[in-house]
């Protein structure tokens, strides 16, 4: 009889982010944002009236999407996790690099862009997810931008499923299956369950499972929270049906 891993319940600090950060490179890559990046740099440009030269990513990961946007803005990359902020040094060794939490960081600067892409999805609750737009809205100066890139809202979630991974220059490889539904329609949240296989360059493979839990808010609930935060917010789809969430910074007392 064939073996059979039960993958537990999502645990508050994801293998991939940690433990297996490593192997971030060979999952998603920096030429997986090619266009993603270049649909970005539209929207960030036309956020907001005036120049645009610095910007803060919050949950910015192993900066594959930043080494895109680096040419274009002085950049300073945040993440909670030690071993990806050590993989987007290597990718973008010129950028600024702080260890910090999304929903609590004070800089004490402002940016004229700040931005949360899919990390954004880890606001589990709406506790979570208003204390993420509040650091976004913090950290932007009075009539900058801030966009949030969630990977869908309620109002467009559909189960996913979808397999990648990549061949290292070092002999390493990897490959992953990603599987998304929505347990329980009635609460906020889905889950994702990810089987990662990863190949030694000495031939060695094994194997690694484990479940994500991510926020699933309305459309609406992101545009009051940027209401609420003073950084009045429109939407709009993106090439890939996603909700971009676009405000502008009210002046202070404003």
């Amino acid at each position: 009889m064939a073996a059979r891993t039960v993958i537990p319940p999502p645990q508050a600090e994801p293998h991939l982010y940690t433990d297996l950060a490593p192997w971030w490179p060979l999952f998603s890559p920096p030429e997986e944002y090619v266009e993603e990046a270049e649909d970005l740099l539209g929207i960030l440009r036309t956020a907001a009236p005036g120049p645009a030269r610095t910007m803060l990513e919050l949950g910015s990961g192993g900066g594959s999407l930043a080494f895109h946007l680096k040419a274009h803005y002085t950049l300073t990359l945040t993440d909670r996790a030690p071993g990806m902020l050590a993989v987007s040094r290597a990718v973008n060794p010129e950028c600024e690099h702080l260890l910090g939490d999304m929903t609590s960081l004070r800089l004490s600067r402002t940016f004229d862009r700040v931005m949360v892409h899919d990390a954004i999805m880890y606001a589990t609750d709406r506790d979570t997810a208003r204390a993420t737009v509040r650091t976004a809205v913090e950290h932007c100066r009075p009539g900058g931008a801030v966009v949030l890139l969630p990977d869908c809202v309620r109002d467009t979630f559909e189960p996913l499923t979808e397999t990648g991974g990549h061949d290292g220059p070092d002999g390493r490889a990897m490959r992953y299956l990603m599987w998304t539904w929505d347990p329980d329609p009635e609460d906020e949240t889905f889950e994702t369950a990810f089987s990662y296989v990863m190949r030694e360059a000495d031939g060695t493979v094994s194997t690694s499972q484990e479940r994500h839990r991510n926020g699933l808010f309305r459309r609406e609930d992101w545009l009051t929270w940027m209401q609420e935060a003073g950084c009045p917010a429109t939407t709009r789809r993106d090439p890939w049906n996603r909700d971009v969430i676009i405000g502008v910074r009210e002046p202070r007392g404003g």
